[in-house]
């Protein structure tokens, strides 16, 4: 099937429809297979954590052999959970505040069993409950936001083999199912119930922090500004109402996010990370203020292009059009990209693209730097050309994988611009909807607009089937 052949659900159009009740109501009729689906993908990602599980992270080298490592059982003994200190209070943990406070409930409520290794243990699976109901909570959202044709393309979520993968590696799906719930309720124009959920997901992966400024320029363009200054202004207060009471009690704490972020140097996964390993030329440096300049101006010119592009395209860009483009090039510009980091793409790329080649492409890509990165582990954990007896790789083939990772964003990226671009193109759009996850934007006209060439029609494109 190529490309262009169909997208990843039917392409009934949807025009005139505003979100709320009806919406809901037609979720709610899918719903149970959507949650089935979520719960399918979470137990298949058990499955992928069996063999640690079962005592593998209790072995360095043989976490990696497995595929199975995760931060959750390691971090916590590293985090001093399993002696009972409190999170940021008594040990400063490196994520923000509501990742350290789930940690400490499921630490709690383990706090009984005895043994220190089934309480680790016990640990690790009542977390993995934890995040299967966010996995739920993400897919059903990205259902709602898909609008009523297109709801099954949640099941790019839910059982997308790159999220099975990665979903329990670390505490995204927290994020994921919080920033997808506040964008599902900017669509369903409730901005306070947005900008809350929003905030929340800043407090637990910085991340959906990004999305304000694409919302900014499409509520500048359609000049919705006062939704816009609501939900950033609830959101403000969500995190603060989560964050400030950890500041004050422990600001040393607090801040071991931030200052890491900061003083990192450049990461697996990373592009410069392959730059600093080849030695490549301006770039081919272990400073990590150089890296910070670097990436940080590399991410810089991304976002004046991603400005223009709302500003001047010939059609307001839709919500997950602009989300999708601005985290990807954080991604792609960032000193760090852990393999876990594709369960905060998957709901935004179904969303800005739902075509089924360029999104198994991507899936391919990322499922081999997943198993890239762990074999990469055993070679700069094993000294020597006996690497290759445990399950190493060489470095050639872990930064193809990682190129290729790279690749296959940047042109998933190419494509979203290219849709936004020609609007004929866009799927979405094709039967003259124009923004299901729009919300108050859906329909608006445009108030503010750059003229960077000939002006193109702003109707919406005809339906294939009337040209």
């Amino acid at each position: 099937m190529t490309d262009g052949d169909t997208g990843l659900a039917g392409q009934e159009p949807e025009a005139g429809q505003r979100p709320g009740a009806a919406r809901l109501a037609l979720l709610a009729g899918s719903g149970t297979a959507l949650v089935t689906a979520a719960l399918l993908g979470s137990g298949l990602a058990l499955t992928n954590k069996w063999a640690c599980r079962a005592g593998a992270w209790n072995g360095y080298l043989s976490q990696f052999q497995a595929h199975c490592y995760t931060d959750i059982y390691p971090l916590y003994f590293g985090e001093g959970l399993s002696a009972g200190k409190v999170p940021y209070v008594d040990h400063p943990v490196e994520y923000p505040v509501l990742i350290g406070g789930a940690m400490q409930l499921v630490a709690w409520l383990v706090r009984p069993i005895s043994n220190p290794f089934t309480r680790g243990r016990e640990f690790f699976d009542l977390t993995l409950l934890l995040l299967t109901v966010f996995a739920v909570v993400g897919v059903l959202a990205t259902a709602y936001l898909a609008g009523r044709s297109r709801r099954w393309t949640a099941l790019g979520v839910a059982l997308a083999p790159a999220v099975i993968l990665g979903a329990f590696i670390n505490w995204d799906l927290i994020a994921m199912g919080l920033a997808m719930a506040g964008i599902a309720a900017w669509a369903a124009r409730r901005c306070v119930l947005a900008g809350v959920f929003l905030g929340l997901a800043v407090a637990t992966k910085f991340y959906p922090l990004l999305f304000f400024g694409p919302l900014l320029l499409l509520c500048l363009r359609a000049g919705r500004m006062r939704e816009f200054w609501v939900t950033l202004g609830s959101a403000a207060i969500a995190w603060l109402v989560v964050d400030v009471p950890v500041m004050i009690a422990a600001p040393a704490g607090w801040a071991r996010f931030y200052r890491l972020s900061d003083t990192r140097s450049a990461d697996w996964g990373s592009i410069w990370y392959f730059f600093e390993t080849e030695h490549w030329p301006l770039v081919g440096t272990s400073s990590v203020s150089t890296i910070n300049i670097i990436s940080a101006s590399v991410f810089l010119v991304a976002c004046v292009l991603i400005v223009l592009l709302a500003l001047g395209a010939p059609r307001r860009p839709r919500v997950a059009q602009l989300f999708f483009l601005t985290l990807a090039t954080f991604l792609l510009s960032n000193k760090v990209w852990s393999p876990q980091y594709v369960v905060w793409l998957a709901p935004l790329v179904v969303l800005a693209r739902p075509r089924l080649g360029a999104y198994l492409l991507w899936q391919v890509a990322e499922v081999g730097y997943f198993f890239a990165i762990w074999a990469y582990l055993i070679t700069v954990s094993v000294a020597g050309p006996s690497f290759i007896g445990v399950g190493g790789i060489g470095t050639g083939l872990y930064f193809t994988a990682l190129v290729a990772r790279f690749a296959a964003v940047l042109l998933l990226c190419g494509l979203v611009v290219r849709d936004i671009l020609q609007p004929a193109h866009d799927v979405v759009r094709a039967g003259g909807a124009d923004d299901p996850a729009g919300g108050v934007l859906s329909g608006a006209p445009d108030r503010v607009v750059l003229k960077l060439g000939p002006r193109r029609s702003a109707q919406p494109a005809a339906p294939a089937s009337a040209r």
